[in-house]
């Protein structure tokens, strides 16, 4: 009997052993142990991405993190769909529009921007059938933008106000149509819109492929060379983790650095990839004309971020321009 209750309670320790190491197992890998990390990166498929798109190509991100960390990457190709993700976690980290961030933010404060990564970038294209010459003329004329409350939106907002005009659906007599920015040739030439405000190479497209004529190039567009263009942005709950937030940062800071010391090699390298990703090549004139229409940098204006804020809530947006404690550059500063 005696043997029989000992052999009982063996067993029974040996299966509560077991049940422990599951337990123990499991809870590893939900609550992300060293061994199990895993960081989700987005970005869009585009130049404006050239940051993100270098530290993935250059191995910096694998660099910082280490070997012990699971590398994901999730392409969107607007900023609406970028904040979606990261609301379901799809992203932890990665580059977006700082206009779709702080439209989140406002009702969502888990959502932060962390370094700069691209200015500029942007255009303002007129059709040439339009009889658009300067920006007054826009009066009464359709503008495709690439999707409501984007950051060229915004952008276009901010460059009506300086001549007296507003978007009608606040009121004014400038129809705001959105349009995936590679569809706005096709728009040029059948004369579907007067006018395009859209990030490059697409400008430079509309004006080699649809005749358009520049209205405002780069550095007149709304803030010029301090127009924010692409940020990094973050959930709070991956800021916590500050070890993997600067290992990002740092690879981030790494790849602007290299892309400013090395543009030539930075314009391979962003062709190899977007073609690798999508299977078409981009034109290399559209490439150096998109390059030399913007400026990578992790420098963020704040005080333009908080106008584009405030154009935001004017355009019913956002129900307020609040967005103090969005800008959170302290991990940045940390590394320099």
């Amino acid at each position: 009997m005696l043997k029989k209750s000992m052999l009982y309670l063996s067993v029974l320790v040996l299966f509560l052993g077991l049940l422990s190491g599951c337990g123990q197992a499991n809870n590893k890998a939900e609550t992300g142990g060293t061994d199990t990390q895993t960081v989700k990166i987005g970005y869009f498929p585009n130049l404006t991405h050239i940051a993100t798109i270098v530290a993935l190509e250059n191995g910096y991100f694998e660099e910082a993190f280490g070997e012990n960390v699971k590398i994901e990457t999730k392409t969107v190709n607007n900023g609406g769909l970028f904040m979606e993700a990261m609301a379901t976690k799809a992203i932890d980290v990665g580059t977006v529009g700082p206009g779709p961030l702080l439209n989140f933010f406002v009702k969502n404060k888990e959502y932060h921007l962390i370094s700069g990564a691209v200015n500029g970038g942007a255009v303002l294209v007129a059709n040439e059938n339009s009889g658009v010459k300067e920006l007054a003329d826009l009066d009464g004329k359709k503008v495709a933008i690439p999707v409501i409350g984007s950051t060229q939106d915004v952008m276009l907002r901010k460059a009506l106000k300086e001549v007296n005009l507003k978007a009608k659906t606040n009121g004014g007599t400038v129809d705001l149509y959105a349009a995936a920015p590679a569809d706005t040739a096709s728009l040029f030439i059948q004369n579907s819109v007067d006018a395009a405000a859209t990030q490059e190479p697409w400008g430079y497209v509309l004006e080699t492929q649809a005749n358009g004529k520049l209205l405002l190039d780069w550095d007149q567009f709304a803030w010029g060379k301090e127009s924010t263009n692409t940020v990094v942005a973050a959930r709070q709950d991956f800021l916590k983790k500050t070890d993997l937030a600067k290992a990002y940062l740092s690879a981030h800071k790494k790849a602007v650095e290299f892309i400013q010391n090395n543009p030539e090699e930075s314009k391979e390298i962003v062709i190899k990839h977007l073609k690798d990703l999508t299977g078409k090549e981009l034109n290399a004139d559209e490439v150096a004309a998109a390059f030399s229409r913007l400026l990578v940098t992790t420098e963020v204006n704040e005080q333009v971020i908080q106008e584009m804020a405030e154009i935001s809530e004017e355009a019913g947006y956002i129900p307020n321009s609040d967005i103090k404690g969005m800008v959170d550059l302290s991990l940045l500063k940390d590394l320099k």
